[in-house]
């Protein structure tokens, strides 16, 4: 396994941004995929957005227009744009990658190394 180091978590209010990034060795950046995900109290892990090494993204619909993903090749770091957030994007986020799989999906079986997490949390 690699070693994924998340930061930028913090406490916002309904309608604020926050930057989450996500450092990670070099075989890492460049695995077939890499997402955000996040889990709430109390409910399971949850897939936010990807973004594949071909090109190919995805994200679920209730974050989409809000949070954008980019990479910096430079620095070996994933970055997660959060705008408009919300109290139901509350949770602990963790970047994951995929170093073994073909395809890429929202799925936390199909990554195989994760990050420790960083909390968010958006109050009303």
């Amino acid at each position: 396994q690699v070693q994924l180091v998340e930061s930028g978590g913090g406490s916002v209010q309904d309608g604020g941004s926050l930057r989450l990034a996500c450092v990670m060795p070099r075989i890492a950046f460049t695995s077939r995929c890499l997402a955000w995900f996040r889990q709430a109290p109390g409910k399971e892990r949850e897939g936010v957005i990807y973004v594949g090494s071909v090109g190919d993204r995805a994200a679920i619909e209730s974050v989409k227009g809000r949070f954008t993903l980019s990479k910096d090749d430079a620095k070996n770091t994933l970055y997660l744009q959060m705008n408009n957030l919300k109290p139901e994007d509350t949770g602990m986020y963790y970047c994951a990658a995929n170093l073994r799989f073909r395809r890429c999906t929202l799925r936390a079986v199909d990554f195989t190394d994760w990050g420790q997490g960083t909390q968010v949390t958006v109050s009303s």
